[in-house]
C-alpha cells in the first residue's frame, strides 16, 4: 500500500514539472544537466593536479576526487540492483528530451552533483562556496525531472547517496590523513 502511494506521489510530482513544463527552457536545462559532467571531472581533477604540482601531499586534496570516484560505484551499483526504468518507460505524458538507456534509481547526474558540492563544502567550510555549490546540485536534479529522465525519488535517492558518499570519504580521508600525520611525526621524533 505505501508503495503504491509513494509510486503515485512520485508520478504526480513529476507530471507537476515536467508535463507542463516551459519547454523553451530544455535546451538551457539540458545545459545544467550537462554541466554535471564538465564540473564533476574537471574540479576534483584540478585539486589532484594543484597537489601533484606543489608536491604537498595532503590527502585531503584527493578528497573531492575519492568521493566523486566511490559515489560514481555506488550510483552504478544501485542502479544495477535496483533496475528501475525510467519514468517514460511507463508513463504516457513523459516525453524525454533524450533517450537513456540506463535504469533510473538513482539519479547520477544528481548523485554527482550533490556528492561535488558536499565535498566543495566540508573541504572549504566556507559559505560562500557551499550556497552556490548547493544552487547548482539542486539545479541539475531538477533539470533531471524537468527533461523526464528521472523520478522525483530519483532525484532524492541520488542526492542522498551523493552528500553520504561525500561525508564518508571526507571523515576516511580526515582518519586515513591524521594516521598519516602521527605516522610522520613518531618517524620524526624517532630519529631525534
Amino acid at each position: 500500500m505505501f508503495d503504491m502511494l509513494a509510486q503515485q506521489a512520485d508520478v504526480t510530482f513529476l507530471k507537476a514539472i515536467h508535463a507542463h513544463r516551459n519547454t523553451s527552457l530544455d535546451k538551457p536545462m539540458q545545459f545544467i544537466s550537462d554541466s554535471e559532467y564538465l564540473i564533476g571531472t574537471s574540479i576534483p581533477l584540478l585539486f589532484v593536479l594543484s597537489d601533484l604540482t606543489s608536491h604537498s601531499h595532503q590527502i585531503k586534496n584527493y578528497q573531492p576526487a575519492i568521493a566523486i570516484l566511490s559515489n560514481t560505484a555506488a550510483t552504478y551499483v544501485l542502479k544495477k540492483v535496483i533496475n528501475r526504468p525510467r519514468p517514460a518507460a511507463s508513463i504516457s505524458f513523459v516525453t524525454p528530451y533524450e533517450d537513456d538507456m540506463n535504469y533510473s534509481f538513482p539519479s547520477g547526474h544528481s548523485s554527482n552533483a550533490f556528492c561535488l558540492a558536499t565535498s566543495m563544502s566540508l573541504y572549504s567550510k566556507q559559505w560562500k562556496i557551499a550556497i552556490p555549490a548547493y544552487i547548482w546540485a539542486g539545479a541539475v536534479g531538477y533539470s533531471r525531472m524537468h527533461l523526464g529522465a528521472h523520478y522525483p525519488s530519483d532525484v532524492l535517492g541520488g542526492a542522498i547517496l551523493g552528500v553520504a558518499s561525500a561525508w564518508i570519504s571526507y571523515r576516511v580521508s580526515h582518519w586515513m590523513w591524521g594516521k598519516s600525520s602521527m605516522k610522520q611525526n613518531n618517524l620524526t621524533f624517532s630519529t631525534l
